[in-house]
C-alpha cells in the first residue's frame, strides 16, 4: 500500500472527523482533523485479510483457544524487543484506557494517590478521577524543549497516600524515548514510595529512525511492582477494535489483577484477537518499518514549517506520530493561538491543559496522514499566523 492515499472517513462515525465540529467548531467539509489519536490509514492487508475472512464465514461466535494469539504476542515481544514473555502472564482488555481503570481498580483503594509524570496522555487523569482516586502531578521539566525528570522535586511532593504510579513510555505528548538512565530513576522512585508501577507502552513500536524503546521490564528488580500495559491498537490504525494486553509477571499482582477481571466480566472482543493475532506477523513487521519511515518524513515536513513560524516551537520528535507544539513564544493568550488554529487555519488539534500541568501553552497535532494533509496544515498555520513572520 501507500500512505499517499488519502481515505475519506467522514460520515463514517469517525470519532475524529465526525466529531470535530461539535467540539472544536471546525467543519470536516473544510477543516482538519489532527486530535484524535488514530491515523489516517488503512491497517495492513494481514489485518484486512483476517477481518475479510471473519465476514466471509459469516458466524461470529465466542472465541476459544488464544494460543496462536498469545504466542503472536510472544514473538512480537521477543523479537521487536527483546523482551521474552511466557503466555500466561498476557490478559486482554478492552483497549489500554480500559487496562489502565483496571489496574487501578485492582491495585488503589478510593482516596488514594496516583502518580502522573505531567503533562501526560489526558484519558490517565480521567479514569483516576472517575475511580475516586487522587491525581499527584508531578510536572516534567522542559529543557530547551525536551522532557526531563526532576525525582527531587517529586520526591518532596510526596504525602504517603500514592499507592500507583503511570509512566507513559514512550511518552504522549512529548514524543521523548526514555533512556535506561531515566527508566532507572523510575524504578527507583518507584520502590522508594513504594508504588505499583503501570507502564503503559502502547507507542512503543512507533520510534523515529535511529531511536529504541527500551520496555521497562528490561529494568533490574521490578518485576515485583511492574505491570506492563502493550498494543497493536496504535501500532497498526486499529483502535477500533479495543484491544490492549495487560502482561504481569509477577504471581501475586497476577493474582489480584485475574481477580479484578473476573469480578467484573471482562472478556475479550473476537475481532481483536483475530487483527491482534494477524498484526503480530513478519508482514506486520515490514509494514510498521514503512510505516515509520513516513511518519518520520512527517515529521520533518511539520517540523520545518512550524519552526519557521517566530514563536512556535514544535517539541523534538523521537516517538509516536503526535506533534507538541509550544506558543507561548508568540506572547499570546490560550485562546488567541487557538482561535487562530481553529478558526483561520481550520484545524482541531488537542488542546494542551486537557494533559494536565505544563500543558498550558501546548496544542497537539496528529501527523498520521498522507503528506499532502501534513504540508496543507503547515501552509494553514503559517497563513493564520502570517502577521508574526
Amino acid at each position: 500500500m501507500t500512505f499517499d492515499t488519502p481515505v475519506d472517513r467522514r460520515n463514517t462515525h469517525c470519532v475524529k472527523w465526525d466529531g470535530m465540529e461539535g467540539i472544536y467548531g471546525v467543519s470536516p467539509d473544510e477543516g482538519i482533523a489532527m486530535w484524535v489519536a488514530d491515523m489516517e490509514f488503512r491497517a495492513p492487508d494481514p489485518i484486512k485479510k483476517a477481518v475479510q475472512d471473519m465476514v466471509d464465514h459469516g458466524v461470529y461466535g465466542y472465541f476459544g483457544d488464544e494460543s496462536k494469539y498469545r504466542a503472536a504476542i510472544q514473538w512480537w515481544m521477543q523479537e521487536r524487543h527483546g523482551w521474552t514473555i511466557d503466555p500466561s502472564w498476557i490478559f486482554t482488555t478492552h483497549g489500554l484506557v480500559n487496562g489502565t481503570a483496571l489496574c487501578i481498580d485492582a491495585f488503589t483503594q478510593p482516596g488514594d494517590g496516583v502518580v502522573l509524570f505531567t503533562p501526560v496522555y489526558h484519558a490517565f487523569a480521567r479514569v483516576i478521577h472517575a475511580a475516586n482516586r487522587q491525581v499527584v502531578e508531578c510536572e516534567l521539566v522542559n529543557n530547551d524543549g525536551r522532557y526531563e525528570m526532576d525525582f527531587d522535586a517529586y520526591d518532596a511532593q510526596m504525602l504517603g497516600n500514592e499507592r500507583m504510579l503511570i509512566l507513559c513510555s514512550p511518552h504522549n505528548p512529548g514524543g521523548r524515548v526514555w533512556t535506561k538512565a531515566e527508566l532507572e530513576s523510575v524504578a527507583a522512585f518507584a520502590k522508594r514510595h513504594d508504588l505499583i508501577l503501570v507502564s503503559d507502552e502502547i507507542h512503543h513500536d512507533l520510534t523515529m529512525p535511529g531511536q529504541t524503546h527500551i520496555p521497562m521490564r528490561h529494568i533490574d528488580g521490578i518485576t515485583d511492582r511492574l505491570v506492563m500495559m502493550t498494543a497493536t491498537t496504535k501500532t497498526f490504525n486499529i483502535a477500533g477494535s479495543h484491544s490492549g494486553n495487560v502482561i504481569i509477571e509477577d504471581p501475586d499482582l497476577r493474582a489480584k489483577f485475574s481477580g479484578r477481571m473476573a469480578a467484573l466480566g471482562i472478556s475479550a472482543n473476537s475481532f481483536g484477537l483475530h487483527m491482534a493475532t494477524a498484526a503480530y506477523s513478519p508482514e506486520g513487521a515490514a509494514w510498521v518499518d514503512e510505516l515509520r519511515e513516513y511518519l518520520n518524513e512527517n515529521r520533518k515536513i511539520f517540523d520545518a514549517g512550524i519552526n519557521a513560524i517566530p514563536g512556535l516551537s514544535s517539541m523534538p520528535l523521537e516517538a509516536t506520530y503526535l506533534a507538541w507544539v509550544d506558543f507561548s513564544g508568540t506572547g499570546m493568550t490560550r485562546e488567541e493561538f487557538t482561535n487562530r488554529v481553529e478558526q483561520t487555519a481550520k484545524i482541531a488539534a488537542n488542546h494542551g491543559p486537557t494533559f494536565g500541568t505544563g500543558g498550558e501553552n501546548f496544542l497537539r497535532f496528529n501527523l498520521g496522514a498522507p503528506k499532502a494533509q501534513i504540508e496543507d496544515a503547515v501552509a494553514r498555520m503559517q497563513k493564520a499566523f502570517s502577521d508574526l513572520q
